[in-house]
């Protein structure tokens, strides 16, 4: 019994373990960006959020942030590479920097894209250039990277990959976007192959390789699938064995797929930007397999999500609406129905990144711009508005809140402001 005890102590002592107010990866622990703390205000007009500090450090990018036992994990082009970030979570000291790369991966828009997920001892990150590397948690120390290349992976369009790979168990998934290897399954210790996805998908809209999209896990129709958005559309993988079980090429666009998709039961909705639009499909069973079918499809014009993410919640969906504009919207799951917003202009310009919390949704637009605003399917209310303490360019990290603390990364500079109690 004793030795239980010491076990469980040390256990409970060892860094990255999960807590109950912890971001581990992309969007969060469910990967659905909707946080459990609890405002310490809802009117940010007559009590907007206290700026605590803004610190610097953390090179060129667009990577959110991964918030774990009061470590603060990124990515950011610096001194000529890409490196992984450790920071303080209390007051955003680095705790120390591992380059991933020699030089810094060419593409369009410059730096770093992918949001680090954190399991325990261990952290795993896709560099823009295509890698996926596995990190000790504590001090950086790589401990096995394999390049896209290997299964001559490949992205739509030219912007850098930009995934978050997606922790499983004692697996962990990432996309080369390769023609035989659309999606891998690797041993999450070693990095070695588990198996490769050779995706299939009918239809002539999009491009061959990889998204910018992250996986989802799905167990519709009792059957364990990872849901991904690719160059070419939706496809459904089965977990045991790579095998590809449906595909949904409509709502793909040629230029970037980006936007996560939305598991729901046997229900998967996705929308990308760039003049396509967002549909609801459902999965059916079909023998030992799966079969796909569409509910609906809205129009671009009708509804369509940049790259700023879409929550559901209460069978509604929240996002920003058009390409570059951002405007609050509310959709209607099972129907479609645009509920309210569609043209309405919100407190900020651009696309917006958006994060729930304790009955409001935090928008932070592409103008540095955060908002906040009740998540309720009878209206648009918006409860304040606050200008950042520093902004350069395109503000497209995602918001970030744990332990009252909301994180906003905004290139080289990180702040944080206190809106928990």
């Amino acid at each position: 019994m004793v030795s239980l005890l010491r076990g469980l102590i040390i256990s409970l002592a060892l860094p990255g373990l999960l807590q109950a107010s912890d971001w581990p990866q992309w969007r969060g622990p469910e990967r659905n960006a909707q946080s459990d703390e609890v405002l310490a205000s809802k009117d940010w007009t007559a009590d907007p959020p206290q700026h605590l500090w803004t610190v610097e450090g953390f090179g060129e990018g667009y990577a959110s942030v991964a918030v774990v036992g009061g470590v603060l994990y990124t990515l950011g082009d610096i001194d000529g590479g890409q490196s992984v970030i450790a920071a303080s979570a209390e007051d955003g000291k680095i705790l120390w920097k591992q380059p991933l790369t020699e030089t810094r991966p060419e593409h369009k828009y410059e730096g770093s894209r992918c949001t680090p997920s954190v399991d325990g001892d261990r952290l795993y990150v896709v560099s823009s250039d295509g890698a996926i590397s596995c990190l000790k948690s504590t001090t950086g120390e790589i401990v096995w990277q394999r390049k896209f290349s290997e299964w001559n992976g490949r992205m739509m369009s030219g912007w850098g990959f930009s995934e978050s790979p997606l922790v499983d168990g004692e697996r962990v998934l990432c996309t080369p976007g390769g023609d035989d290897a659309m999606v891998v399954c690797l041993d999450k210790m070693t990095g070695k192959d588990i198996w490769a996805c050779k995706a299939s998908i009918e239809g002539s809209a999009g491009k061959d390789g990889a998204g910018y999209s992250s996986i989802m896990i799905s167990n519709a129709v009792g059957i364990k699938q990872y849901v991904q958005l690719v160059g070419r559309g939706l496809i459904g993988i089965r977990a045991e064995d790579g095998k590809q079980l449906w595909s949904y090429n409509r709502v793909a666009n040629g230029v970037a797929n980006i936007p996560t998709p939305i598991i729901e039961g046997n229900l998967v909705f996705a929308s990308t930007s760039y003049k396509t639009g967002a549909a609801l499909v459902e999965l059916k069973k079909d023998d030992d397999g799966v079969a796909m079918e569409e509910k609906y499809f809205l129009e671009g014009q009708v509804f369509n999500n940049h790259h700023g993410g879409m929550i559901l919640l209460d069978g509604h969906i929240y996002a920003g609406h058009q390409q570059n504009e951002g405007f609050p919207t509310c959709v209607n799951l099972l129907t479609g129905e645009i509920v309210w917003g569609g043209k309405l202009r919100g407190a900020g310009k651009g696309s917006a990144a958006v994060l729930f919390i304790d009955g409001h949704l935090i928008f932070r637009y592409q103008d540095g711009t955060v908002a906040l605003i009740e998540a309720v399917p009878t209206g648009y209310n918006l409860k304040g508005s606050f200008a950042p303490d520093y902004q350069k360019g395109a503000s497209w990290s995602h918001p970030v809140v744990v332990n009252g603390k909301l994180y906003l990364r905004e290139q080289d500079k990180l702040m944080c402001y206190q809106v928990g109690k």
